[in-house]
């Protein structure tokens, strides 16, 4: 589900109104980011405080490895979500949007000193996004699969079916994609609200009974765990992190729902029900510490034991809902930062612009997770590979914050250097416990990664030869316009648009055309669609046009990459401003490039083919912008690079 707090130029501020009505509808969206921001994080207690003490590197769950746990949990709840990501990182948003996509477009925005830095900062943020991706995959996994687990416990005879239960309920969840979350919308805040009020009833009934356990909040229990285990204890921590998995998300969701919605939901929320299950489950192992294996279920009176388990898949379809549809978004805007080729993108709601639906990003991951599942079959084996991922991501987070810091907010070096040294000590002590599982699985989001990087950079840097390639094979608008002068040719009655990558140069397609059929229209005008590093761009602003001689004219469409292209919208623009072109009398000329691998270039030949693939797979402009097939006549160009 996606709720939008938006001003009529459709950006996020988060703001509210003051007020009895002002009230009431920020307690409609902090119900909305309790569904869609909090399911991810919300769920970890299935798992993380199992993993610590059952894991691969488990460790006895004695008195006081219980406390230590447990207190090194709560401080890295404190640490790295309350501190790090709701009060400084949060701060950095780019119009309203966050992310880690939109985060680096904040740096590719600012005047870094020297071109070569900016690259590997923005080639940085860019493999955090693609390793992201990997987290997508095992997220949904993990999740249904720790929660379909449950039926062994109710009854050791349902062990053979928690495998194909897990993939009936993934299918089912990629299956009903294409639908949009607008159905299912309304229910998801009401159920994680249940969820979590769950959690907190549980735990609370353990605390009552074993209070001391409430002394884990002091930091010096941790602190003894990890000089008195060393690098077992250290090891742990590759489980204790599983506890802010989601933290991420709700960086990345704060352009849905604004920083006080979230900030308010998580204090005043989730966080309480959170650390009072994960202090009733460490009560509970003080008492029965060979519960080791199940301590969340082992919470549950045996009377409950169903309907929790009910609760919790349902639970953790929601929280893999919003990491789905968070693909979608980071596929979206590497598309519109130039870092992906076109895909069919769907929205599937005409009132929320953050709903879409990318098929092949859809399929992708269902294969992907349904594998994982399969592959690892149990939850204990997927929470290695889980683990490193988000660990990778969130210090990434931490080099690009301090850039925008001190490049952008022109922050104090001695604050920014004493706060960022200490989300860096925090985030590599997760780093290096979470690497130390890489052969138990923490390869494989790093492995998908360094693939989509790959595509990514290869795809970026294709463009850029194949837009060089094509430069040097035309004229430039005033070059063309000055041949005209010389040698008039034909022109017939109508009117005709060309799409241009480059607003200076004339397309290849009007080139062959007036070549080869000795005509062009009366009218013609030069689209260019313009990809900006803001999240959207505001209609008034998204479209201006120069009118040339003889019947040229150029225009210029700004769109945000959250935002996507459409021709009708762009020509009803125009013609607000006094363009004067018919949509159902228009022409289309598109040129349709076939790649070419030429020799001399430095590209290596494995990643020239990738490339020509990705531009053989490619949606087809008609499509992307919703030109009217009817009208569109594509001429054929090939290009060596």
């Amino acid at each position: 589900m996606t709720v939008n707090a938006r001003d009529p130029e459709g950006r996020t501020d988060g703001a509210v109104p003051e007020g009895a009505g002002g009230m009431k509808k920020l307690a409609g969206i902090s119900l909305a980011a309790l569904g869609v921001v909090f399911g991810d994080i919300g769920t970890s207690p299935l798992y993380a405080i199992r993993e610590c003490f059952h894991g691969d590197y488990g460790i006895a769950a004695s008195n006081a490895n219980i406390l230590g746990v447990l207190s090194l949990l709560f401080w890295a709840l404190i640490l790295i979500v309350s501190l790090k990501y709701l009060t400084f990182i949060m701060r950095a948003d780019n119009e309203g949007e966050g992310g880690i996509l939109a985060l680096t477009a904040l740096i590719i925005g600012q005047s870094i000193k020297k071109k070569k830095d900016r690259w590997v900062l923005v080639s940085i943020g860019l493999f955090g996004a693609s390793v992201l991706l990997g987290e997508a995959m095992i997220t949904p996994a993990i999740s249904v699969l720790s929660a379909t687990e449950g039926l062994q416990i109710i009854a050791p005879a349902f062990a053979d079916m928690v495998i194909p239960a897990t993939v009936v309920i993934l299918a089912g969840l990629f299956l009903f994609q294409h639908n949009g979350t607008a159905r299912l919308g309304a229910l998801f805040g009401p159920i994680i609200l249940l969820w979590f009020f769950c959690l907190g009833t549980l735990g609370i009934i353990q605390i009552i009974q074993y209070p001391q356990i409430l002394e884990a909040v002091m930091p010096w229990y941790g602190i003894n765990f990890l000089l008195n285990n060393q690098l077992h204890g250290f090891l742990v921590l590759g489980a204790v992190f599983l506890a802010v998995t989601g933290a991420e998300a709700l960086y990345a969701d704060m352009g849905h729902f604004g920083r006080r919605p979230i900030r308010l939901t998580w204090v005043l929320f989730v966080l309480p029900a959170l650390l009072l299950n994960y202090f009733g489950q460490g009560a509970f192992l003080l008492a029965s510490p060979e519960a080791s294996s199940h301590p969340f279920y082992a919470l549950v009176p045996s009377w409950a034991m169903i309907p929790m388990v009910l609760l919790a898949t349902v639970a953790t379809v929601i929280a893999s809902q919003a990491l789905i549809t968070g693909v979608y978004s980071i596929t979206q805007q590497a598309m519109q930062l130039g870092y992906l080729p076109r895909l069919t993108v769907t929205h599937t709601s005409a009132s929320h612009i953050g709903q879409i639906y990318v098929p092949a990003a859809n399929w992708a991951l269902m294969v992907a997770t349904i594998g994982l599942v399969l592959g690892f079959g149990s939850s204990s084996r997927l929470a290695a590979a889980y683990g490193a991922s988000m660990t990778t991501t969130m210090l990434i987070s931490t080099i690009l914050f301090f850039f925008v810091a001190r490049d952008l907010w022109k922050w104090r070096p001695p604050v920014l250097w004493a706060l960022v040294s200490l989300f860096a000590v925090v985030d590599l002590s997760f780093f290096g416990a979470s690497m130390s599982k890489l052969f138990h699985g923490a390869w494989f989001p790093l492995a998908v990664g360094l693939l989509m990087f790959t595509l990514m950079n290869t795809w970026k840097q294709g463009r850029r030869l194949l837009m060089r390639q094509l430069q040097d094979h035309t004229l430039t608008v005033d070059e063309f316009m000055n041949s005209l002068a010389l040698q008039e040719p034909q022109r017939v009655p109508g009117q005709a648009v060309y799409l241009t990558a480059n607003p200076d140069i004339v397309p290849i397609a009007l080139l062959h055309n007036l070549r080869h059929n000795k005509v062009l229209h009366s009218e013609v005008a030069l689209f260019h669609f313009s990809s900006e590093r803001v999240p959207r761009v505001p209609n008034s602003k998204k479209v201006e046009f120069v009118r040339l001689k003889d019947g040229f004219t150029q225009v210029v469409a700004r769109y945000g990459f959250l935002e996507y292209p459409n021709i009708r919208q762009v020509l009803d623009l125009a013609n607000a401003l006094g363009l004067n072109f018919k949509p159902e009398a228009i022409s289309f000329f598109l040129s349709r490039e076939k790649i070419v691998a030429d020799e001399k270039t430095k590209i290596l030949p494995s990643r020239k083919k990738m490339f020509a693939l990705m531009a053989r797979n490619a949606l087809s402009a008609t499509a992307y912008y919703g030109l009217p097939s009817g009208q569109v006549i594509e001429i054929g160009v090939q290009v060596q690079i």
